[in-house]
């Protein structure tokens, strides 16, 4: 019975994605470097500047098949972990979830409400916010980039490294820029 157990338990493990995320109690998947706070995006935001990371606030919903492409097939991969670890801080929200957010304009309602009140239609959906943000502005306004649904890993890479180095400040564009990581890998 145990070598049973143990061939079972080690198919399982193979079937699996290297570094998949959990899938947590609300559906949603699970990373490490996702952070788990009271919400009040004010307050995240000043921890993120604290630990020298940028703010990014990322929506998913449960049975969304576009984040498990995300978090099966993009976040676990070696680069793109590493980018987020060391340079983001990550705040998970759930697109039709009951739990209270504090936008920066000091507006609090249920993620599914904020979700709304952002424009946010698509999951998963990531929100990159800047190091300051004026107390009247909302995330949505004050995003230095939004990226509604899911990409693979050159354009997820590329954007978390334009974010990083703030390639917006410079005027960069995007899409140059995108073009240029595809032609050197």
């Amino acid at each position: 019975m145990r070598h049973i157990l143990t061939a079972a338990l080690t198919v399982l493990a193979l079937a699996l994605p290297l570094g998949a995320a959990e899938l947590g109690d609300d559906g949603l998947h699970k990373t490490p470097w996702m952070r788990d706070t009271f919400k009040d995006l004010r307050e995240d935001l000043q921890e993120a500047n604290a630990e020298g990371k940028r703010l990014l606030v990322i929506f998913e919903q449960r049975g969304c098949i576009y984040c498990t492409k995300m978090h099966e097939e993009v976040f676990p991969d070696p680069e793109i972990t590493q980018l987020i670890e060391d340079n983001y801080f990550v705040v998970q929200l759930n697109l039709f979830g009951d739990v209270e957010v504090t936008d920066f304009d000091g507006e609090a309602m249920p993620e599914k409400d904020m979700a709304m009140k952002w424009g946010v239609m698509f999951t998963p959906t990531m929100m990159f916010l800047p190091e300051e943000v004026p107390e009247d502005a909302t995330a949505a306004r004050a995003a230095v980039a939004t990226m509604p649904g899911a990409f693979g890993k050159g354009t997820t890479k590329a954007l978390l490294t334009w974010v990083k180095d703030r390639g917006y400040e410079s005027g960069e564009n995007f899409q140059k820029f995108l073009a240029s990581q595809m032609v050197t890998q």
